[in-house]
């Protein structure tokens, strides 16, 4: 009796060994992978990142009136912004400033078909989901998260994109909200509140429990 007592104790324990062991084998990654993403975050706030063509969104979005959509062609319709392809670039600067060093690397995309290398300025951890689409449909426009970066010569992120920071919005959205014909541009002044309301009613986000839930974002 005493002896299947201990053979009951040691297959528990044995098996409590073994789910710690794989708890710590998923837990470990996970906890380093967001303290470098929170740390990649942190030092991004504020400071300009590097590209290897110095654009300027202040040049292009501010000085030209270049519509945001222009060169992020899927803003509206997936849920990534998309970046500018090279051949984009090339409708205007196969004629503008052929010759300019700092285009080398756009003229050299061109010549072996490989793209222009990007940084990713806001990036977020792959445990969030972000549409861009559903954002836009709803009227949240781009500076509310990009902010003004048609006064930045070069791009830098100008909010935190934190869990705290996304969830003040999504438990009053109205006063981020603006018409649709406002979404793409930056320097537009926010609605009263009377209009902020209706357009949330509009838009059918007076209720926002569901935009709090946790399977919004974790999917």
């Amino acid at each position: 009796m005493n002896r299947d007592r201990d053979q009951v104790f040691s297959a528990r324990l044995e098996l409590a060994v073994k789910l710690a062991i794989a708890g710590l084998f998923l837990l470990v990654p996970a906890v380093v992978g967001f303290a470098l993403w929170r740390e990649a975050s942190n030092q991004a706030l504020g400071e300009p990142v590097v590209q290897p063509i110095p654009f300027s969104h202040k040049h292009h979005a501010g000085d030209d009136g270049i519509d945001c959509r222009y060169c992020h062609t899927a803003v509206e319709t997936e849920r990534h912004a998309g970046l500018p392809s090279t051949h984009i670039c090339l409708s205007c600067h196969s004629q503008l400033y052929t010759d300019a060093k700092v285009l080398a690397p756009l003229h050299e995309s061109e010549r072996t078909g490989k793209p222009v290398e990007w940084q990713r300025v806001h990036q977020l951890p792959d445990f969030v989901f972000f549409d861009h689409s559903v954002h836009v449909a709803k009227g949240v426009g781009c500076v509310e998260c990009h902010g003004r970066v048609d006064q930045m010569p070069i791009t830098w992120r100008a909010q935190p994109l934190q869990m705290q920071w996304c969830l003040q919005c999504h438990r009053d959205p109205a006063h981020h909200l603006r018409p649709h014909s406002q979404l793409f541009d930056m320097a537009a002044p926010r609605l009263s509140e009377a209009d902020a309301q209706n357009l949330a009613r509009a838009m059918k986000l007076e209720s926002t429990r569901r935009l709090t839930d946790c399977s919004t974002c974790h999917r």
